[in-house]
């Protein structure tokens, strides 16, 4: 009988333990361990990994990446009315589970973990677009993990995996596709979830590349990224006028037509415009 198989279901954990999914904890739980395992299986060989999982609630998908082979795994949970389930699971599992309770926009988890790492989540709906920011934004790159299984909203999981020329496109798309190979792997209707969200979900995995796909300074291209995409209706040579005075020129320099919008731009495009906003900052100085 494995761990697993010695384990009460998530329902009966839930029931005993009192854990009512929380809004304002953006909770919804996954109950359902084929699914959850179907998850921590997008994540990869994680016999030689550890695994890094935020937001476990009742510990569906950390069963899920302990039974299908992780290392380590260590959970940093928010909710101390979920500790005692997860102890749980630490019981089932001796010396391959660890949890800290926090707050993961705030714990710095890296002196629990060991490389080489994996990250793997059912993200809380209210953090989880900042946490990815985060990871895709290190100092140091190639970054602490080497990749990312995350489930979001379907509507921000596609704005990680959407190509120029789309609505969906735009920051989020660009910070994850220049360091990382990004791709949607599961979609999970709200019936999967309790209590059931209002929208779909979906799991996207990222591949940390070794280095940047194009040469850019991670600060500037964020800078002129952010500029375009907050007045993405207006023409570049109008939404970066604020970045350098002679914008137009900077842009015809990146074979960027000024009349171009910034969803029209592919990420090359961005890593050329970074690159001759510097050169243009590094003359003004």
């Amino acid at each position: 009988m494995s761990a697993i198989d010695t384990l009460p279901p998530l329902r009966e954990v839930i029931a005993n333990h009192g854990l009512s999914a929380r809004k304002s904890l953006g909770q919804n739980f996954l109950l359902d361990l084929n699914l959850t395992a179907k998850i921590a299986r997008q994540a990869g060989d994680m016999s030689a990994c550890d695994v890094l999982e935020i937001g476990p609630g009742p510990g569906g998908l950390t069963r899920g990446l302990l039974a299908e082979g992780a290392r380590r795994v260590l959970c940093i949970e928010k909710d101390s009315r979920c500790l005692p389930a997860l102890a749980e699971i630490a019981e089932a599992y001796p010396d391959r589970l660890t949890v800290i309770e926090g707050d993961a926009l705030e714990v710095n988890p890296l002196s629990h973990l060991t490389p080489p790492i994996r990250v793997a989540a059912n993200l809380p709906y209210n953090v989880g677009t900042e946490l990815l920011v985060r990871w895709l934004t290190p100092p140091q790159w190639p970054p602490f993990w080497q990749s990312l299984t995350l489930m979001f909203q379907r509507e921000v999981a596609e704005r990680i995996v959407a190509q120029p020329g789309s609505k969906a496109y735009g920051r989020l798309a660009i910070l994850a596709q220049w360091r990382a190979e990004a791709k949607i792997v599961l979609q999970l209707p709200p019936g999967a979830f309790t209590p059931p969200p209002k929208v779909s979900s979906s799991v996207v995995h990222l591949d940390a590349l070794p280095e940047p796909r194009f040469p850019a300074d991670p600060a500037v291209l964020s800078h002129v990224v952010a500029a375009a995409f907050n007045q993405r209706r207006k023409m570049l040579r109008a939404a970066l006028k604020g970045v350098v005075p002679e914008i137009e020129e900077v842009l015809n320099a990146a074979g960027i037509k000024p009349t171009e919008r910034a969803e029209q731009v592919p990420l090359e495009g961005f890593c050329a415009l970074a690159r001759e906003v510097a050169k243009a900052k590094g003359k003004g100085k």
